[in-house]
């Protein structure tokens, strides 16, 4: 289905690209040793060659141009054996050197593609430009001090993947869709944390409009997103801002901008800078960067299962449908979770107790997968309790919610509380024939073509065992008695 804007003169197409700031995750810088630990007190984690002190040379570290590689590789992209650092010149008081080292006509990945699966619709697929190496910035404190900015080079020297997306998107829920893709692919590569709110992956968006299949417009980025739904907003405001534009007869001018999620709006911050404003050339202190075949290949032979093949698996092999195999396999940790529950179980099942409760209970409480207090060999053994009749559903439900809030087995919450199913025929049937006894007016009704009187019979049974009667015994003793 396609996403169109209504305007003053019909429907607009917005037409999405998105340049993603990954932060490598690596223990030291791109070019020194200095640390890379989040939270560190400012300026502690700053070597010379950071704070660009004279005579102090950048060293690559190989680590990071692994994570690289590695990130190509799963994003199926082309791995370039040669790529060369630039300088991009431009000034920022938190930029110690005057120019970022940073990579342009030759980087270290080439053309790529994500695809997105949706649950109502076709797949999508978004072409990926490039990833290239670069460092990041200091960051600036316009909040420390009454009357001056402050400076904390903490991440200056950083190693940063720019991951540059083709203008393939055509919705703000296609680009949420591509940066929670990207997200976990990295994630599961273990190449970039993925975490926004820390700052380790920032999203400059770029947006146009254009008539529906018309040429394309003049775009606007909109700087350092960190959150998909700050981004989907932005998105919606800054197309809705050229479409006025354009139809009040002026024109929209290419610039970057900033989104404030306070009052929902995007703000000019400058005017956009072309690849010539930054006078890139080759950076004279780092040589061609060349990777041979062997390197390479060394990388991709320890690749992990991805979420796209994953999902393929969870699909084929243990017959699970695609859109709740697309929701296992978005986080890596949920879907290593998943896999431990239903190693040796029915798959459908694992999945529907992960799923529906593991996951509103997580909502409820507000924890994450890594947080939960039902460890997957827990959840899996109160799987087996309902397979072999222990537990009826309705009581493995409020065994779970025991277990959640106290991280305790399920056999020592049905002991303490008295739960087990009774699937004791004999106890059942002397049950079923004293309700029978007393109920002779509903029995004759049943027998005289009142089937809905079944479920009577059934509530009365299941009332006298406080709902631990195994169900299925209960309907077949009851069938059975009922038409003697």
């Amino acid at each position: 289905m396609s996403y169109r804007l209504q305007g003053a003169t019909g429907e607009w197409e917005v037409v999405i690209g998105m340049e993603v700031h990954s932060q490598v995750v690596s223990n030291a810088k791109l070019f020194s040793g200095a640390a890379t630990a989040f939270g560190a007190a400012p300026n502690s984690q700053v070597s010379l060659v950071d704070a660009a002190m004279p005579g102090m040379l950048p060293v690559i570290n190989a680590h990071c141009v692994e994570q690289a590689v590695r990130t190509g590789l799963g994003l199926r992209a082309e791995i370039n054996k040669v790529s060369v650092f630039d300088r991009k010149n431009y000034f920022y008081p938190d930029l110690p050197q005057g120019y970022q080292i940073s990579q342009f006509t030759q980087p270290i990945v080439g053309k790529g593609v994500v695809t997105l699966d949706f649950p109502d619709r076709e797949s999508v697929d978004v072409g990926i430009t490039r990833l290239h190496l670069e460092q990041d910035a200091g960051k600036s404190l316009h909040d420390q001090d009454p009357t001056r900015s402050l400076i904390d080079l903490n991440r200056s020297g950083v190693a940063l993947m720019e991951i540059v997306s083709e203008p393939d998107m055509r919705s703000p829920e296609e680009a949420g869709a591509f940066l929670r893709k990207l997200r976990a692919i990295l994630r599961y590569l273990g190449t970039c944390d993925g975490n926004m709110e820390e700052g380790s992956m920032r999203a400059d968006i770029n947006v146009s409009v254009r008539k529906p299949g018309g040429d394309l417009g003049t775009r606007c980025e909109i700087k350092n997103v960190n959150s998909i739904r700050f981004l989907q907003q932005a998105i919606v405001y800054e197309a809705g801002r050229q479409i006025e534009i354009i139809e009040g007869g002026d024109e929209v001018r290419q610039e970057t901008r900033l989104f404030d999620p306070n009052k929902g709006e995007t703000r000019s911050m400058r005017s956009k800078e072309e690849a010539h404003d930054y006078r890139y050339f080759p950076d004279p202190d780092l040589m061609p960067l060349v990777l041979d075949d062997d390197f390479i290949e060394r990388i991709r032979a320890d690749l992990p299962e991805l979420p796209d093949e994953k999902k393929a698996r969870f699909v084929a092999d243990l017959g699970l449908g695609a859109e709740d195999a697309g929701v296992l396999v978005a986080e890596r940790e949920i879907a290593d979770y998943f896999e431990a529950v239903a190693a040796g179980r029915d798959a459908r099942t694992a999945a529907n107790w992960v799923i529906g409760n593991l996951f509103g209970a997580l909502n409820k409480s507000g924890k994450t997968i890594l947080q939960c207090p039902v460890a997957p060999a827990q959840l899996g053994a109160l799987i087996d309790l309902i397979t072999d009749g222990t537990l009826s559903n309705r009581l493995a439900k409020e065994v779970f919610e025991v277990m959640f809030e106290t991280g305790r087995d399920a056999e020592a919450v049905i002991d303490e509380k008295g739960l087990r199913q009774v699937s004791d025929s004999g106890a059942i049937e002397g049950l079923v024939d004293g309700i029978l006894a007393a109920n002779p007016d509903k029995v004759a009704e049943y027998r005289g073509g009142k089937d809905k009187l079944f479920g009577f019979f059934v509530g009365q049974v299941m009332k006298a065992t406080q709902g631990k009667a195994n169900p299925q015994i209960v309907n077949e003793i009851l069938k059975k008695k009922l038409s003697e």
